[in-house]
């Protein structure tokens, strides 16, 4: 019956974005989000960008370092959502300079060298994307219909063709328009499990605040050190946020991006506390979670938590498909700016997320730890010209550029005895800020050296 319940709630959140995605779109709607021929309002972006970014990995990690690491590995992740207003702030520079994205900007510093290096960590950021929430699809539908065989399997190949669907009809502008009724949606169902969690026996806001987690608090101090640096460039290599800091006006934009900050904020700390109160209670842990929550609640309010994550998952996929196809067409020219173009790029994104699914790494953290820590050259050089007003050199970029892949390669295989050599014996995270660090490190000295005043 739960199952039942799930599925039902989640096909008519498809069936209502079907409903609102545009009937008719024309090349500049879908790839530049304009609906009805105008620039979206200061509601709908606000919701958009909330909705794209609490996706269901989001939610997911938040809940399980709140598990293991108490109110500090919540507060942890929260941190990565200043990227609002650290993203905020570098698409008004950018329009300052009159650039119409990341890319544009680049360009005009390094030539190729610079837009391809970057496109190849955002094309890395959004498999990332569609990979992430379609695995958190097949471990809900695995999790509540444990007795019938490729439940998981076959409820992502669902997610992932009807996203495709409404995605391929409209894109930018139907990802837009659609954000906007799975945000009402998520708001009225996830609070309604929120309220539940507040008057619960045996919920205590104070023992939440100061609860260490299952595996203690140090990890998720760690990991708030590592956030805090990480989060000057995190939004620039997200091309669903950077997407979204040009298609209004500059002030609809900056006011959006404020007002985006605290709500996300709000929702990802909110939903960390179910993840911190299953520690509290001495849950066991099962199945992200999922297995863990379906014995703490009642049975509706496992429901409302599963479509939740349902339709923040749906959400984030039509976002990065929209990106996908601006990456693909406009930024490297690898199809016509034709409806069909960017069509066949979401299918490819689409797909190749899908075919990840199959590679056995449900470990959620490590796709954000991995692409922060590559974004994190752009921390050197973004200072260097926006902040001290200087002209950074072509050898500076590749040096920062290396050493925040090598980073990002080092955390990604730490596993390996040849890595793990060379990095401290210690806790993961403890690994994480130690490579962040060096990475800063060598960046801003590169940068610096090889940078002068204009």
């Amino acid at each position: 019956m739960t199952s039942l319940a799930i599925a039902g709630l989640f096909a008519a959140v498809i069936l209502a974005s079907f409903l609102v995605a545009p009937r008719r779109v024309g090349v500049d709607g879908f790839f530049g989000g304009q609906i009805a021929g105008k620039a979206p309002g200061l509601a709908v972006l606000v919701l958009s960008q909330v909705t794209t970014w609490i996706f269901a990995r989001s939610l997911m990690n938040s809940a399980i370092l709140g598990y293991y690491y108490g109110f500090p590995g919540t507060l942890a992740y929260a941190a990565y959502y200043l990227s609002f207003l650290t993203g905020g702030y570098i698409v008004g520079q950018l329009r300052m300079r009159d650039a119409g994205s990341v890319q544009d900007w680049l360009g005009a510093q390094f030539g190729q060298a610079g837009t391809r290096s970057y496109n190849v960590v955002i094309a890395l950021r959004l498999l990332s994307e569609v990979f992430a929430n379609l695995l958190v699809v097949g471990l809900i539908f695995s999790a509540v219909m444990p007795d019938v065989a490729g439940a998981g399997t076959t409820a992502i190949v669902v997610v992932a063709v009807l996203g495709m669907a409404y995605s391929a009809w409209g894109g930018l502008s139907a990802a837009l328009r659609t954000d906007v009724v799975q945000m009402v949606v998520f708001l009225a169902i996830f609070g309604v499990a929120f309220a539940y969690l507040l008057v619960s026996p045996g919920f205590s806001l104070g023992a939440v605040l100061a609860s260490d987690g299952a595996g203690g608090a140090r990890p998720g101090w760690v990991l708030l050190a590592v956030a805090l640096l990480q989060v000057f460039s995190y939004p620039a290599h997200d091309p669903v946020m950077m997407d979204r800091g040009f298609v209004a006006d500059r002030a609809t934009t900056r006011r959006a991006f404020a007002h985006a900050f605290w709500l996300s904020t709000l929702c990802i700390i909110a939903f960390g506390f179910f993840g911190i109160q299953a520690a509290i209670l001495g849950a066991e842990f099962e199945g992200q979670l999922l297995g863990t929550w379906s014995a703490m609640f009642p049975s509706w309010v496992f429901i409302l938590l599963m479509v939740s994550l349902l339709v923040s998952a749906l959400s984030t996929l039509d976002s990065a498909l929209s990106s996908a196809a601006r990456l693909m067409v406009e930024e490297l020219g690898w199809a016509k700016r034709t409806l069909t173009g960017g069509r066949v790029a979401m299918f490819v994104f689409m797909a190749l997320g899908g075919a990840l699914t199959l590679w056995g790494n449900a470990t959620l953290f490590d796709a954000v730890a991995v692409s922060g820590t590559a974004s994190m050259f752009l921390t050197p050089v973004m200072v260097a010209v926006f902040v001290l007003g200087r002209q950074v050199a072509l050898w500076s970029y590749v040096v920062a550029y290396a050493a925040a892949v090598a980073g990002a390669f080092a955390y990604f295989a730490r596993g390996w005895d040849s890595v793990a050599a060379i990095l401290p014996d210690a806790h993961k995270y403890e690994q994480l800020l130690a490579i962040c660090v060096c990475v800063l490190l060598v960046g801003f000295v590169a940068v610096l050296s090889g940078s002068r005043r204009i």
